[in-house]
């Protein structure tokens, strides 16, 4: 029996409504005491090449499907086997011609058989609504069937009326799932365009009386301390919050003593809303969010927003994430001084809310709305300045607002990003400031403030970030009396982003810029056996925008970025500085609420890095924004003469917290003492020339090249001058940006080829003397360089003079000598760690001393790239060798050289050769985020200047594994 409708087979597909069937949107919960039947798990499925390739027959009673292949839902088909991701930026991945999409539109049927628990309610009681949390692009849904709705907005909310249609047992739900879909004009939004159902389904019982619609008004005044509660309610109930002594009807207004929510003292009071049919529990926090003195105030204070921009993924499940997924991403952000999250760019699960709730943390949430692709048509027929768009517009707006008007976290409503400007959005904004006045509302494309709370930006300079915080941007009367977010900057793809220390000086300097949100919280890669982890191409598509979508703080496996460690350095909520010839440290609370009553301090002396005492420090719990001097005490006495000194200072939590146990590390400062002794070798050997080798006391060098062969029984290969580096994803820059690019002009000039002349090798009386010019071919321009050995008998020093020649337009990628060791393994150095560090990404680097591995210097970019050196190190040893640096140098090794690290495109093209290649650097160039934002600041330039710089080696015995 065909179930086919009176209206075209698929004709919804390219309707521009939002949909029919489904009920108006709701606040969601997470439980009450009504029955609920979670519908996860797996379901039956077969994938049609169109929208229309298949009849509805598959919808009715005793349909079989047998045959059918099996898919888990949440999920994404395409991640299950059935078809491929595609991977754009802001590029559709189809004709642009709305609303009608293409002929091949991926169509994937869903079937389910269930039968409701033996507790459930008698089918008479009350009614029923089926819930889909996020279907990707348009869903049509009939059980047992009867067709109940069609409609769109992936990631959002919808409920259908099925009370009449259920039975005992033997239920039929099927849903016709299609990839492509009006909507997806609406849904442009720089990710994977993944197709399926990939939130729950959930079946509710909806009793007699049950709740439907309702609102948590929860204000409060800094000025009395004093809380106000109303919980206004579709059905008429009364609402309870024991701590407070409350029990009132839904309706009324209450106000008490509180405790408010912030994001750094989330106080949840729990409560209840009844009425006759339902109890659901609630947790409610009270906070006052206004705009003020032109300023974002939240409980009569000004918030700096510390933030980060997050899509939802999972490197095997894509946006169908568990519960334990998100908890990791709060506990994640937590734990490394994250404050806020902006929801880019859609609602997320709403579970995820919950926890920001719980937890503490601002959040931005954005509507599901993103037009990206109209750009290139100079939006012409951009959908929200077309009127027939409107009421989806309008729809998405509600089913957002409505889902999570009850969560304290969420600050301001976004209507979307990157959607251009039009007579929608500003229907959008007019209805959410109606519905909801306790929230601003954001978008960045509204560059006038016309319809907005807040003047948003992305990617903005440094030098312009600075104008803005000193009010000298212009602009509309009333943009110029908001105040400023960097809702995007940042971009942290691959090794990177440089210069967020430098952003932050400028937000903490100036009251008008409260903060910004890093793009974006973690790498989108795909887990994948070919090449660990997948991005854009590398499925096939004809359009993609490669490993673009790999830009985040975290790696796929989220696993934190050195980028992610450099963030929570530069965010710290106490900045701990000071002078080690006065021996204090000033700390300063920078938290906008929490005083320092949870934090306790401790101080470690260091030796040449090693910690040769430590002990608490006391601390007062100063209010936020306030500072004390506080004394060190005497360094201890029996420190080794002329060893470098310096105290560390941390702040560890006093006390396990929700997010954290006790001891872990908030903030931390270091002050020096007393300076490292430089290295010295006195001239005492002379070299010995041989037939075809030169001796200088434990070196032996090729005689025609002066190329080092052995320093005592150490071998090296390979030493010369180098100045490439495997081009960062950054140094690569996006073909838009306007400044220069630096990794182009490098490529074109020849700097990843650069030729070596030997000029003289010439043994004089106390040192032998290497005589090169480094050049690329076609140009020029070159280095003229001195390599300069002298010996004490046991160790030889090499001094390094670089000259330039040559009219020189662009600085370098690096500057430094390079080394092959034949063996190496264990690693220990001096200097700036753990982890990587670069002139603009330093923030992080620690003083001490560290070991490693040689694999475990390196740091797994997606995409490979220059990565794993170590700054300010004074010695380090590996091989046999122990190398130290006149004056500080960047260390890196890795078993692969440069050359091979710029020619692969996944790790698993990178295969370990049997040359261990040291690099020992006296300059590195900048990072920036030139793939999406400025490049670094000409302060971190490695400009082409005359260049001196020294290193001693010695031999230290056979490699013992870290």
């Amino acid at each position: 029996m065909s179930l086919r409708t009176t209206f075209p087979s698929a004709g919804y597909v390219e309707d521009v409504s939002p949909g029919r069937g489904a009920l108006a949107p709701r606040a969601w919960y997470a439980s009450s005491d009504a029955k609920s039947l979670s519908l996860n798990g797996s379901w039956r499925f077969r994938l049609s090449a169109t929208a229309d390739a298949e009849d509805d027959s598959f919808a009715a009673e005793g349909y079989d499907a047998d045959g059918w292949a099996e898919v888990t839902v949440p999920g994404h088909w395409v991640l299950q086997g059935h078809g491929a991701p595609i991977y754009t930026n802001h590029l559709y991945p189809f004709p642009v011609d709305p609303p009608r999409v293409p002929t091949e539109n991926p169509t994937g049927d869903h079937l389910r058989v269930f039968d409701l628990p033996d507790d459930w309610p008698d089918l008479a009681d009350g009614g029923a609504v089926l819930r889909f949390d996020g279907v990707e692009s348009c869903a049509r849904v009939w059980l047992n069937g009867t067709e109940i709705g069609e409609f769109k907005g992936s990631r959002l909310p919808h409920e259908l009326a099925v009370g009449e249609l259920l039975k005992a047992s033997g239920n039929v739900l099927a849903v016709r799932v299609h990839q492509w879909s009006a909507g997806s004009y609406l849904e442009d939004q720089d990710q994977w365009w993944l197709p399926g159902i990939f939130r729950d389904v959930t079946l509710l019982h909806r009793p007699a009386g049950s709740v439907r619609d309702f609102f948590v008004h929860a204000s409060y005044d800094h000025v009395t301390g004093e809380g106000t509660l109303r919980v206004d309610s579709d059905v008429d109930g009364r609402v309870t919050v024991p701590a407070l002594d409350i029990d009132v009807v839904t309706g009324a207004t209450v106000t008490v003593p509180v405790e408010p929510w912030s994001a750094e003292t989330p106080r949840l009071y729990d409560g209840e809303l009844v009425t006759a049919g339902e109890r659901v529990p609630l947790r409610i926090g009270f906070r006052t969010v206004v705009l003020a003195d032109g300023l974002i105030k939240v409980n009569g204070r000004p918030v700096l927003f510390k933030g980060v921009n997050r899509h939802e993924w999972h490197p095997r499940t894509g946006r169908a994430l568990d519960l334990e997924t998100m908890r990791e991403d709060v506990l994640l952000m937590k734990r490394h001084n994250v404050n806020a999250v902006r929801t880019s760019h859609y609602p997320p699960h709403p579970a995820f809310l919950d926890l920001c709730d719980e937890y503490g943390l601002w959040v931005i949430d954005e509507c599901d709305l993103e037009t990206h692709g109209f750009v290139e048509q100079d939006w012409r027929d951009n959908p929200v300045d077309d009127d027939r768009w409107t009421p989806a517009l309008l729809d998405r707006a509600a089913r957002m607002v409505e889902r999570d008007k009850n969560h304290p976290s969420v600050v301001m409503w976004s209507l979307g990003n990157e959607a251009g400007t039009g007579r929608g959005l500003t229907a959008m904004a007019e209805w959410i400031h109606a519905r909801d006045t306790s929230r601003l509302v954001h978008y960045e494309g509204d560059i006038d403030c016309r319809d907005t709370d807040v003047y948003s930006r992305m990617y903005a300079f440094h030098e312009e970030v600075e104008r803005i915080g000193r009010g000298l941007d212009g602009g509309t009367l009333k943009r110029r009396a908001l105040p400023f977010l960097l809702c995007e900057y940042g971009h942290a793809m691959g090794n990177g982003p440089g210069g967020l220390a430098d952003y932050q000086r400028l937000f903490e300097a100036h009251e008008r810029i409260q903060g910004g949100f890093i793009w974006e919280w973690i790498d989108h890669g795909i887990e994948d056996e070919r090449y660990g982890y997948a991005y854009g191409g590398d499925f096939g598509e004809e359009l993609h925008d490669g490993n673009f979508v790999c830009d985040g703080l975290l790696f796929p496996d989220r696993t934190p970025s050195p980028g992610l460690v450099e963030y929570k350095r530069v965010i710290e909520p106490v900045a701990i500085a000071g002078d080690g010839a006065g021996g204090t440290v000033r700390v300063t609370n920078r938290h906008d609420f929490a005083d320092l009553s949870a934090l306790s301090f401790e101080w470690a002396f260091q030796a040449d890095g090693e910690t040769v005492a430590s002990g608490p420090l006391a601390v007062p719990a100063l209010a936020a924004g306030e500072s004390a001097e506080v004394k060190l005490g005497q360094p201890p006495e029996d420190v080794r003469a002329g060893a470098e000194t310096g105290w560390t200072v941390r702040a560890v939590l006093a006390e396990d917290t929700a997010w954290a146990p006790r001891g872990h590390v908030v903030a931390w400062g270091q002050v020096p003492v007393a300076p490292r002794a430089r290295p010295t070798v006195a001239a005492t050997g002379a070299p010995v020339a041989g037939d075809r080798l030169i001796t200088l006391g434990p070196a032996v060098f090729d005689a025609r090249t002066g190329e080092p062969r052995a320093i005592g029984s150490v071998a090296v290969t390979g030493l010369r001058l180098d100045v490439w580096r495997a081009l960062t994803d950054n140094d690569e820059g996006a073909a838009w940006q306007s400044d220069v690019r630096y990794g182009e002009l490098w490529r074109k000039l020849g700097l990843h080829r650069m030729r070596h002349r030997v000029d003289a090798v010439e043994p004089g009386e106390d040192a032998l003397t290497v005589r090169t010019r480094v050049a690329p071919a076609a140009w020029e321009v070159g280095l003229s360089v001195v390599h300069r050995w002298t010996t004490d008998g046991t160790r030889v020093r090499l001094d390094v003079s670089v000259t330039p020649e040559g009219g020189w337009t662009v600085p370098l990628p690096r500057l430094g000598v390079r080394l092959g060791l034949s063996e190496a393994d264990a690693v220990t150095w001096f200097g700036g760690g753990p982890g990587e560090a670069y002139p603009d990404t330093r923030s992080a680097s620690r003083i001490g001393r560290w070991r490693s591995t040689v694999d475990g210097l390196q740091t797994p970019y997606v995409r490979p790239q220059e990565n794993g050196a170590r700054a300010d190190v004074r010695w380090a040893e590996l091989g046999g060798l122990r190398i130290e640096g006149e004056p500080e140098f960047w260390f890196s090794a890795r078993r692969w050289t440069s050359e091979q690290l710029d020619a692969a495109r996944h790790l698993t093209d990178l295969v370990p050769g049997e040359t261990v290649w040291v690099h020992l650097d006296h300059g590195q160039h900048g990072i920036g985020s030139q793939s999406c934002g400025p490049g670094p600041l000409p302060r971190y330039f490695l400009d082409v200047a005359p260049a001196a710089f020294s290193f001693v080696f010695s031999e230290t015995g056979p490699d013992v594994r870290a």
